[in-house]
């Protein structure tokens, strides 16, 4: 697999999927004048501007010689990677650092291990970003890599080769694992009708046809500054950070064209969809709407996800169906957010021979939670780690400079993590208790069975052979 292959920010979005503030518009950071901002919290959060209207949030901490930035592009992502082109995105995140400008891929490569500057790009369906990590002493060198690539990608032959093998090899493992497999279907199902539904992977055919002239077409029309967010942090003050981020994109086009994505409503609610595979147990995948960021009691949703099955092995779901009855070794729940849609998702896996008991108590389970809503004690120690959780996002430059992008991707305010922590306190059990009746609906359920279960035990809608844009 390559390098490029992961997420950024894993941390930062634990953390704002625990913590998302409601009803932000973030009217003053869109509005702010050309000076800087700053908000002295919990963390001293600089909003700066550059002279040519670059804006980025800043963290200065001296305490080590190192600084991170985290860097996205809105609205340039996976979701618009035309049909018979899908991975494009992808492609460009794993080859924009393999050479550019007089760097061919080996020198381009060399250069960062030996200065040891990490530079890595990352596709997302909403935006495509990326990350630069270096020793103060080599800011100069790490910021001038990172300009170079994004303006003068060389994609040439050989590593576009070499990193669409790898994409290949990727996929083609990937079709044998049944959890990526009830991923794919849910995607297909779910969001069909919508970018969304394609595989912004790539597929092995697709991935095919994607050549250089794609990727140089990609450089140049969906990297500008008008669609620029950055987070950086580290040993460096506001001037510093101005320059440097001037001197990296200041040269790209002031604006951007990009289409726009539509909304979408989540599709096909209340289906049961099978895909038969021979293996001994299986792989669930559920899905519900879910409230949107700005959502009046989105807190009170958050706090409901983690006792119902977010919060491992203190959630509902955990102890009844892993302690109490042993039919899986995990079951887990979250909300995930994309610009166009809200969701929450719930996964496990189970015994061939289990899966219709599995399916009536996990419906069980919800209508339980929905009738009697949470104890004290579980309202407590839910809002006792959400809140806790926190600090986990501030331990580096690193996950700082993640955070501070993942703030500005959701939408959120500057000061958003002093609000966290008196929004979720708030929280009561009647709020967790609306919370559930109004989203936790069974019948809107999408459900995704890959396995080979006893078929007059359970209420298929459809059985499905092919996987959706794999091949």
């Amino acid at each position: 697999m390559s390098r490029h292959l992961s997420g950024f920010h894993i941390v930062a979005v634990l953390i704002l999927g625990l913590l998302i503030l409601t009803g932000c518009d973030n009217k003053e950071q869109e509005e702010s004048p050309a000076v800087t901002q700053t908000h002295e919290g919990i963390l001293d959060i600089q909003i700066i501007e550059t002279q040519s209207g670059i804006k980025a949030w800043l963290v200065e901490d001296h305490s080590v010689p190192l600084i991170s930035m985290h860097f996205a592009f809105r609205g340039a992502g996976a979701a618009l990677d035309p049909m018979g082109k899908q991975g494009l995105t992808q492609l460009a995140s794993n080859t924009f650092d393999e050479g550019a400008g007089d760097y061919d891929a080996e020198t381009f490569q060399k250069t960062l291990t030996d200065n040891s500057i990490s530079l890595r790009f990352v596709s997302q369906r909403d935006y495509f970003g990326g990350t630069l990590k270096t020793l103060t002493r080599k800011k100069d060198l790490g910021f001038h890599l990172l300009n170079q690539a994004l303006l003068h990608p060389r994609f040439d032959a050989a590593p576009l080769e070499r990193m669409r093998n790898a994409n290949i090899a990727r996929l083609k493992h990937a079709l044998s694992d049944p959890d990526w497999i009830a991923a794919r279907f849910i995607n297909d199902i779910a969001y069909e009708g919508h970018p969304y539904a394609m595989n912004s992977g790539g597929t092995l055919e697709t991935l095919k046809n994607i050549t250089a002239a794609d990727l140089h077409k990609f450089a140049q029309t969906r990297l500008s500054r008008d669609n620029l967010m950055i987070g950086i942090v580290g040993d460096l003050n506001e001037s510093e950070a101005k320059d440097l981020i001037d001197s990296t994109f200041g040269d790209l086009p002031e604006t951007s064209d990009l289409p726009k994505t539509a909304k979408l409503a989540l599709q096909n609610k209340g289906t049961t969809t099978l895909h038969e595979m021979d293996i001994p147990q299986s792989v669930l995948r559920m899905v519900l709407p879910a409230p949107a960021k700005d959502d009046p009691h989105y807190f009170s949703a958050q706090v409901m996800n983690y006792i119902l099955g977010g919060g491992g092995f203190g959630s509902r779901l955990m102890e009844e169906i892993r302690e109490k009855r042993g039919l899986t070794y995990g079951i887990y729940s979250y909300l995930f957010h994309m610009n166009k849609i809200d969701t929450l998702v719930l996964s496990t896996s189970t015994k061939t021979e289990s899966t219709a008991e599995m399916l009536s108590v996990i419906r069980q389970e919800i209508k339980h939670f929905k009738d009697n809503g949470p104890t004290e004690k579980e309202l407590d120690d839910a809002k006792s780690y959400i809140v806790g959780s926190m600090p986990l996002g501030l331990t580096s430059t690193d996950k700082i400079s993640s955070l501070l992008l993942s703030l500005q991707i959701q939408g959120l305010p500057v000061d958003y993590l002093d609000q966290a922590a008196t929004g979720i306190g708030q929280v009561t059990t009647e709020d967790v208790t609306n919370a559930a009746r109004t989203w936790l609906n069974e019948d809107d359920f999408i459900t995704m069975i890959v396995g080979n279960p006893d078929q007059e035990t359970l209420q298929i809608d459809t059985v499905r052979e092919d996987i959706p844009n794999a091949d």
